[in-house]
């Protein structure tokens, strides 16, 4: 919606009038519903668009930026008829997504302490004792470096819904990277010989992660801040992320008589699928766009074909850690087949292939 001139300086309050204006209604934009949801009264035209509503340009500039405002639809390759026609699915904004942290935290607070006291560790497989350190100590510093990545990544998105979704993402990625970090230092205290340290020097050092860390710093060297959320949540996630996750963590530990860990990681697998619904309904709302679908479609094939086949080699990598585990419950080849069908559906609801 366009503003019009009124008979004001233009950088004065009331410079301009829209339609709704003079009404105590939220109708000055158009919800997704028959009526506007809170998630959209505290969240649609939160981040002002000259586009829209403001008659001069953005009121805000940073420093050592590129010049033209805060925001510009130039620090994407996709284009948009309309930036503000999306809408998070999951509807989280400031409280919401506080509320949900919040109870996560009390949830693997009190698992661990519990445990703690039963003695739990005691039973684990002295290889999972091991494993728990090198690999799961070294996959916290991805979750870590996918969050400072998004992080990054909002500060140029175009419109707050669009802020929302890719800063909540990084708060879910960073949370899991403390809670690891956090799990690992207290079973740490009541296991002999354990070592914090071996987690950082297998992510720098260890051929098996290498491939990941390639990866990870490949989305964290992207400029554009669509191409981060876009390869982090369609491409790395279902082939790497859930594949060592969901395909190695939460069936291997179990079975090596390690009932904490998996509940430590399952909240990690709830976020995705926030994160994943929330991605592709941005992505498809731009591979849909009346003007520029066949552009944005192409855009979106570049960085599948970029970042898939970094994801595959990084994946490939991760297989010797299936062989290290006492007991194996599911074969790395299984679980890749799944991750590899998780992919192409994805994909398929984009229009999109590997």
């Amino acid at each position: 919606m366009v503003a019009t001139s009124s008979s004001v300086g233009s950088g004065a309050a009331g410079a301009a009038k829209f339609v709704g204006s003079g009404s105590r209604k939220y109708n000055y934009f158009e919800p997704r519903g028959k009526r506007a949801t809170h998630y959209e009264d505290v969240t649609v035209d939160v981040q002002p668009d000259p586009d829209r509503y403001l008659i001069q340009n953005w009121i805000i500039e940073f420093e050592g930026g590129k010049g033209g405002g805060a925001y510009r639809k130039e620090d994407t390759a996709a284009r948009s008829s309309n930036w503000h026609e999306y809408r998070a699915p999951d509807q989280e904004w400031e409280r919401t997504h506080y509320q949900r942290q919040a109870k996560i935290e009390t949830m693997v607070q009190g698992v661990v302490s519990n445990a703690r006291k039963a003695g739990a560790h005691k039973a684990f497989d002295r290889s999972w004792n091991k494993i728990l350190q090198v690999h799961m100590g070294a996959w916290k510093h991805a979750e870590f470096g996918l969050g400072t990545s998004l992080m990054q990544a909002q500060r140029y998105g175009y419109t707050q819904m669009i802020n929302n979704a890719t800063l909540t993402n990084s708060s879910y990625k960073l949370r899991l990277s403390q809670d690891i970090t956090l799990y690992l230092a207290e079973i740490g205290m009541d296991i002999e010989g354990w070592d914090d340290e071996l987690g950082k020097k297998s992510w720098l050092e260890d051929p098996i992660w290498q491939g990941t860390r390639e990866a990870v710093e490949s989305i964290m060297g992207a400029e554009d801040y669509l191409e981060q959320y876009f390869a982090i949540n369609i491409i790395f996630e279902p082939l790497v992320g859930e594949l060592f996750r969901s395909g190695f963590l939460m069936q291997a530990a179990a079975a090596n008589n390690d009932f904490l860990t998996p509940a430590v990681i399952s909240a990690a697998e709830a976020d995705y699928e926030r994160n994943l619904a929330n991605t592709i309904d941005l992505m498809f709302v731009l591979i849909n766009d009346e003007k520029h679908a066949e552009h944005n479609k192409a855009v979106f094939q570049s960085w599948v074909d970029k970042h898939s086949a970094l994801a595959e080699k990084a994946a490939d990598n991760l297989q010797p850690i299936w062989s290290q585990a006492h007991s194996k419950p599911v074969s790395f080849q299984d679980v890749k087949a799944i991750s590899h069908e998780r992919l192409d559906q994805i994909l398929n609801e984009l229009g999109l292939s590997r």
